[in-house]
């Protein structure tokens, strides 16, 4: 590799890895500093290095990356290496081959998220390295503040399935009442909890002055016969509760005596109704289906902890093991919207179009901003067991996600704002033959037909580069000439047809379309969703849910496909 080609090689490999665009003093530095043998000839090397930067940068990154290719294949190897050499997730803790259980327990109150679907990969990703059994089990039991509904039962067995998870056994925790009540009076005989009719307020104040409630330690036979008031109805809702017998002087005045089960007067629960008035708290109902489940390794975020100090008193009582507790941080992405309690007051607002809104964290709204299943598990084992709160930028996921769709995606013109351009000199109809992706001739090409004293239309994206004077290259087409701007339009002069003169030249490029069809594209910004509309190529073949790349503008899914229009929704560049 003589001198020039050295240097056109660092250049591209530091273009490539920063977004395009190389860095000179970088690429200097990497030459002389791996070829010692150069440094005596720096100033000659310097003034070279700076040109073919310049001519590096003045490619796109399929151009930058087609060249590297011919030149220093063995990079994109490397990178491929380094990716395999990745340990993924750490090893379990006392896991076994084929004994490993693990669960998720989402409740159906909303739609499953970035945030928590973090448990969910991680418990499946690790039934599945160990041979194992992965448990979804719906955690439904609150009938009154975070009331679930009948849609998210599905949405969150849809999105898992999306994600490429194979679920080996579904409960339900509304199904399994009558197992929680047997635990609770089992209980209550062993003496080990009571059934305790003091005001909140009043339970409170002893609580945190570690002193016992006056009902802790009366008979089994009076606590049975509370119990049975509180079934048959004899009890109003926050009359009486179930209580846990703990260490009245533990530190953490919540873990002393924690509630169990509770009553809710007429509760209209969506699967059981008003059968039931006595229901489990999450701590009760979580702890004995571990247990009746066989559940052996469980992961939660770091705030549940605590849960796990109350859950392991009924374990300690019945004389179970405690499964392995593995916490971790939470997860959170810039800008997006991953609380329930948010989405659902901003969808009954107004503000979003739905739990799919791409705006939002929802895994329903990643998928339909075109985020693969892959690029969602990896961003998630790429994190992996971090104890510590973790916030990872959008740029983190669509890095991930570009990778995975760039080899798939075929490319399309999409012209935002067209402006028409009327182009003088070229008399003939040409049509510009383009591949639907450079990288696989196999796929076929898409054909855009230029017309004489047809306009073609450019994007206002552009306007900064159409000014009088400049010479331009209109992608797969020819070079033109500007020669004037108004409000009608854009008049060019045709100038010639050879990409190379373009090329030596320096002359930008752009996209362009004729009788495109209408099409809209949805940008997500910030809190803000903009609608970008324009002209797509008129022959474009795209389907619903086709992710396709818009040259020069970024990846988009089809949403909708109409004989009027197309919607995309715009993923990343």
């Amino acid at each position: 590799m003589n001198v020039k080609e050295l240097i056109m090689k660092y250049a591209l490999i530091n273009a490539i890895s920063h977004k395009g665009k190389a860095n000179p003093k970088a690429v200097i530095g990497k030459v002389l500093g791996e070829n010692p043998e150069l440094r005596p000839k720096a100033k000659e090397i310097i003034p070279l290095v700076n040109q073919i930067v310049e001519q590096v940068n003045g490619m796109g990154i399929e151009e930058q990356e087609a060249k590297l290719k011919e030149i220093y294949p063995e990079f994109f190897e490397t990178k491929k290496e380094k990716k395999e050499e990745k340990t993924g997730l750490p090893p379990l803790p006392n896991a076994e081959k084929g004994k490993v259980v693990a669960r998720f327990a989402p409740n159906p109150d909303g739609a499953l998220h970035l945030g928590n679907a973090r448990a969910a990969i991680l418990s499946h990703e690790y039934a599945r390295i160990y041979g194992g059994k992965f448990i979804l089990r719906f955690d439904d039991t609150d009938p009154k503040v975070k009331r679930p509904e009948p849609k998210f039962y599905d949405w969150i067995i849809e999105d898992l399935k999306w994600l490429g998870f194979q679920i080996d056994e579904i409960h339900i925790a509304s199904d399994r009442i009558e197992i929680y009540y047997n635990y609770a009076e089992e209980l209550i005989r062993m003496g080990k909890a009571y059934v305790c009719t003091c005001r909140p307020e009043e339970f409170r104040k002893l609580r945190d002055e570690g002193k016992a409630c006056p009902h802790r330690e009366e008979p089994v036979e009076v606590q049975l016969e509370r119990w049975r008031k509180m079934l048959n109805g004899e009890y109003k809702e926050g009359e009486a509760v179930v209580r846990i017998k703990t260490d009245l002087s533990h530190p953490n005045p919540a873990v002393r005596d924690w509630p169990a089960l509770r009553i809710i007067d007429n509760p209209n629960h969506p699967r059981t109704g008003n059968k039931y008035r006595v229901w489990p708290l999450y701590n009760f109902a979580s702890a004995i289906d571990d247990h009746e489940l066989g559940v052996t390794h469980i992961f939660r975020g770091q705030e549940h902890a605590e849960n796990e100090t109350r859950q392991r008193y009924v374990y300690d009582y019945f004389g179970w093991e405690y499964p392995v507790t593995v916490h971790h941080g939470r997860l959170s992405i810039e800008g997006v919207i991953l609380s329930k309690s948010k989405t659902r007051k901003g969808i009954e607002d107004g503000k979003y179009l739905g739990w799919d809104d791409p705006r939002l964290g929802t895994i329903r709204a990643l998928k339909r901003r075109g985020i693969r299943p892959e690029a969602i598990r990896e961003l998630i084992i790429e994190v992996g067991l971090k104890r510590s709160d973790t916030t990872v930028s959008w740029n983190n996921l669509a890095a991930i996600n570009r990778r995975i769709i760039e080899p798939i995606a075929n490319r399309h013109f999409f012209v935002a704002d067209p402006i028409p351009m009327y182009i003088e000199g070229y008399g003939e109809e040409f049509v510009a033959e383009i591949p639907l992706h450079p990288d696989h001739p196999e796929r076929g090409v898409r054909r855009l037909k230029f017309k004489p004293k047809k306009p073609v239309y450019v994007s206002k994206d552009d306007m900064n580069l159409l000014k009088p004077g400049n010479f331009i290259r209109l992608k797969d087409l020819f070079n033109v000439e500007i020669v004037e701007v108004s409000e009608e339009g854009i008049k060019a002069r045709f100038h010639s047809i050879d990409y190379e003169v373009a090329r030596e030249n320096r002359w930008r490029m752009i996209h362009w379309v004729t009788e495109g069809k209408p099409c809209e594209v949805l940008v997500p910004q910030g809190d803000e969703l903009i609608t970008r509309k324009g002209l797509l190529e008129a022959d474009a073949d795209v389907k619903v849910d086709d992710i396709v790349q818009f040259e020069r503008f970024g990846f988009v899914r089809i949403d909708e496909v109409t004989p009027e229009k197309v919607v995309a929704i715009f993923a990343h560049k």
